[in-house]
């Protein structure tokens, strides 16, 4: 069934405009003293504030666009904890241990991520298992040497054959793996219910409000606004995403454009056994899930570039792909698209998030190089983060570190 130019709300996501309780915000008229400052409203400013207020400290939050836009509201929300990086390729990179022990951390953000956004009574947070079919960067062989790799690590795997994928899910490929337990979430929800939490518990919002330029010295940061008032506190955290402060390091990080699309509802008899998490081992690799109220999201097409003119210019192109590739799949499906997006997000050589302090910049913090596993990194960083700003320090601290930055540094 085709879907007109006037009928596709193009560019906006199937998040946008969903009922959804307000943040109480303020403007700031005057300077601001804080014990931190977390500059970005989105997912993971959410997870980082309302872990540091439970603390006990004094957090405020700034962000130029709003509350839970960017690539929060961009985001398809497969909460995995799969890490781009397959762990066979993973332990290449960095040593099987050590793959290992990433890999695990990741599995145990869902765990803690679930546990936090239940305690919350989010109605959006279901658990799907997840279904990683063989594509052009791992076949059927490497998919099983992937599927053992994972067992050893005490990571729950199982392997389908060719004659066993139909049986289980109605679909047609060689190989695939399925993994459990895993989260799919309404993003922007969760990072409202969350900053309402932080605010609950003394947190200070206000946004929109731009930071223009930060000071960091060893006894504390300032931050100068583009209205001409500052903010001074013992420390600040960017949580920007893939817009990265001036001065920062790009040398390990890239940023990547991907397309995304939302099918109108489907009949649940229509929908594949489970509705577990689809993505594949491909490069460009596409990922599916459905919403609650029996949407299918399939996104991909991923590109390396930023710019936002062009990534938006190809929605029309790569919406028309995305379709096909669904159709293929799951041929059973109403492919009528009603949400089509865009969005951007950066990546790492690893594909581990870096999680750290900022190089040159005392007393300043930042999450960047998600990957296509935002959701989970996030969680991950507001650990990481809590645990250097008021400590302990996270056992996993090191895993995400500036690549080549030593660990006394």
């Amino acid at each position: 069934m085709a879907t007109s130019s006037k009928d596709l709300r193009s560019g906006r996501p199937v998040w946008q405009g969903r009922p959804a309780p307000a943040v109480p915000r303020a403007s700031l008229s005057e300077d601001h003293k804080t014990d931190v400052l977390v500059i970005g409203a989105g997912f993971t400013g959410a997870l980082v504030t309302d872990a540091l207020t439970s603390a006990g400290l004094q957090v405020t939050v700034v962000d130029k666009r709003g509350l839970a836009k960017g690539s929060t509201l961009a985001s398809t929300a497969l909460v995995q904890y799969e890490i781009d990086t397959p762990l066979i390729e993973l332990t290449r990179k960095i040593g099987m241990k050590t793959a290992v022990r990433a890999w695990r951390r990741s599995r145990l953000a869902v765990e803690a991520l679930a546990a936090r956004l239940g305690e919350l009574g989010l109605s959006d947070v279901a658990r799907r298992d997840s279904l990683y079919l063989a594509g052009n960067e791992l076949g059927a062989g490497a998919l099983r040497r992937e599927h053992e790799a994972r067992r050893a690590g005490g990571l729950p795997s199982r392997f389908l054959s060719r004659r066993e994928l139909p049986d289980w899910f109605g679909m047609e490929r060689v190989t695939a793996l399925v993994s459990y337990d895993n989260l799919v979430i309404d993003p922007r929800k969760a990072t409202l219910a969350l900053l309402n939490a932080a605010v609950t518990a003394g947190a200070r919002v206000f946004s929109p409000l731009d930071i223009t330029d930060v000071k960091a010295k060893s006894s504390g940061v300032t931050a100068a606004l583009a209205n001409g008032r500052r903010i001074h506190c013992n420390h600040l955290v960017f949580a920007t995403g893939y817009e990265l402060p001036h001065g920062m390091p790009r040398r390990h990080h890239r940023t990547t454009s991907t397309w995304a699309i939302a099918t109108v509802r489907q009949a649940r008899e229509d929908l594949w056994p489970g509705e577990c998490s689809i993505w594949e081992a491909s490069r460009p690799y596409l990922y599916i899930r459905t919403t609650r109220e029996g949407r299918v999201l399939c996104g991909g097409e991923d590109e390396r570039f930023s710019d936002e003119e062009k990534r938006d210019a190809l929605l029309t192109r790569k919406t028309a792909i995305l379709r096909r590739k669904l159709q293929k799949l799951l041929p059973k499906l109403d492919t009528t698209i009603e949400f089509a997006w865009a969005g951007t997000f950066g990546e790492t050589n690893t594909g581990l998030p870096i999680i750290d302090r900022v190089p040159g910049m005392p007393r300043c913090w930042i999450a960047l190089g998600y990957g296509g596993n935002g959701t989970t990194a996030a969680a991950i960083a507001a650990d990481v983060l809590a645990g250097a700003i008021v400590g302990p320090p996270d056992v996993d601290a090191d895993l995400y570190r500036f690549p080549g930055r030593a660990q006394a540094d």
